[in-house]
């Protein structure tokens, strides 16, 4: 068992630096109890003592409270009171803090963090940190903020940045249907850092997908290792590691020393290291989210690049087309058979009858769109079935569904945007919700869905070149 585990499953919590107000200690307070951690969490604050906040009692001092009882400790405090803080909590035998302070090295101050190390390795503390927002994991009901859910899925995120390892995770459940195993936000990775929590993910049973903020490598070893774990991953453990390393640019390379306080590195280097270990780059966070969904509803060895599209539109067929083909995606030709029987089913006028094809104002009928998906699913020369759905109806959910239940081959759904009423909001997301329900990925973008289906199948190729699925 990793020694990570009393960090992501803690028998209890304290939070050091908490308060009335909803920022800082206070917030990991309102998050941990919203999300209902039922272990004991204990709160201190040395001006606050004996005070109640949210029905716990504040203490004055960690030292308070008996040896050992404490795995987890929030630390919550101006950077200079880290340290002298830290040998309080070593004292009372705490295995595991993260610092969600800032102030150190990224604004120059790294005198305080080698402060912070000397008394972490003086009680065997390992710190997360400094600079970040720590652990979020729905199985242990542990959080870093409000939105996130007890719901517990196969993606793992590990984010440098505290603000985006919550985005991610909000992205993941809200817009893609993808629930989280376990979250953890590294800040300057001053003791733990990124390879610590790829090897604790490549153990981690609930982990089949990883995604990956990052600015910067601390050291060359630290290089070397984090190429190891991630081809082990890759191809060894064949969970996916979707990266999105940021930082290329020189504005961007000088955002990254003064928030975190270390240097990113060349595009090149990292489209190198990419190329050895099977990572998958992506520039955003709706890239590496919408990819983690789709690698969490399709099955891999089913990741095949021949698409037949169904469409409701003459110039919809054509930009769907471009964009798949843009993408090194097949959109072949269909198979006689199945031509003979869309002349049977869909008139001459107004639609075409090819791959894609269009179903032009026949497309309104659930029905038709339904029997159309499950003829082309019985197309040889077709591997997956794309759909571009404008209407977002009971009846068209119903019909979608059952064609999927029906089918052998994958189904992805395009949904794009059509309006910015509250009712076309609301039908939107009701429709999106029962499709990820019945295992059918769903995008807004056709460019972002063949992106997706692209790296899915790049990934799936590099492990048939490796024989090892």
């Amino acid at each position: 068992m990793s020694e990570l585990e009393k960090m992501f499953f803690p028998r209890a919590v304290g939070i050091i630096g908490v308060s009335n107000k909803p920022f800082g200690g206070g917030q990991f307070l309102r998050g941990l109890q919203t999300m209902g951690f039922d272990k004991p969490l204990y709160i201190f604050n040395p001006r606050l003592k004996g005070q109640v906040i949210n029905g716990l009692k504040v203490h004055g001092s960690i030292l308070e409270i008996p040896d050992g009882e404490i795995d987890y400790v929030i630390l919550a405090v101006p950077a200079k009171l880290c340290a002298s803080i830290l040998e309080e909590i070593g004292k009372k035998k705490v295995p595991f803090v993260t610092i969600f302070t800032s102030g150190f090295s990224e604004v120059g101050k790294d005198n305080l963090e080698k402060d912070v190390l000397e008394v972490a390795k003086k009680y065997n503390i390992r710190i997360n940190g400094p600079n970040c927002m720590g652990v979020y994991n729905p199985k242990a009901r542990l959080s870093i903020s409000f939105g996130q859910t007890t719901d517990t899925g196969n993606l793992g995120i590990i984010g440098q940045s505290g603000g985006l390892a919550i985005t991610l995770s909000i992205l993941a459940i809200y817009t893609y249907g993808t629930y989280i195993s376990k979250s953890v936000s590294i800040g300057n990775q001053i003791d733990l850092n990124v390879v610590d929590y790829l090897e604790y993910f490549s153990t981690d049973d609930d982990t089949k997908i990883i995604g990956v903020y990052l600015e910067n490598i601390k050291s060359q070893k630290i290089g070397k290792d984090f190429i190891n774990i991630v081809r082990k991953l890759s191809f060894e453990k064949r969970k996916p590691v979707i990266l999105w390393k940021a930082g290329y640019g020189d504005s961007a390379k000088e955002a990254i020393l003064s928030h975190t306080g270390g240097l990113a590195g060349s595009s090149k280097i990292w489209n190198s290291i990419a190329k050895q270990t099977g990572a998958i780059l992506v520039k955003n966070s709706v890239e590496l989210v919408s990819l983690a969904m789709l690698f969490k509803y399709l099955d891999i060895h089913q990741a095949e690049r021949n698409l037949g599209i169904i469409t409701v539109g003459g110039g919809s067929s054509i930009e769907t087309t471009d964009l798949m083909e843009m993408y090194d995606l097949n959109v072949p030709t269909l198979n006689e058979s199945t031509k003979k029987i869309f002349r049977e089913f869909i008139p001459d006028v107004n639609t075409i009858n090819r791959n894609p094809l269009d179903l032009g104002a026949v497309g309104i009928d659930p029905k038709i769109f339904s029997r159309m998906i499950l003829t082309l699913d019985k197309d040889p020369n077709i591997s997956i079935v794309v759909i571009i759905q404008f209407t977002f109806n009971r009846k068209s959910i119903d019909e979608i569904i059952k064609a999927k239940s029906e089918m052998k081959k994958p189904l992805i759904c395009i949904a794009p945007r059509m309006g910015n009423s509250v009712s076309s909001y609301r039908s939107k997301l009701k429709f999106k919700e029962e499709l990820f329900q019945n295992g059918i990925p769903t995008y807004e973008s056709t460019e972002l869905a063949a992106k997706a289906l692209d790296r899915v199948c790049t990934y799936k190729e590099s492990l048939e070149k490796r024989n090892v699925i």
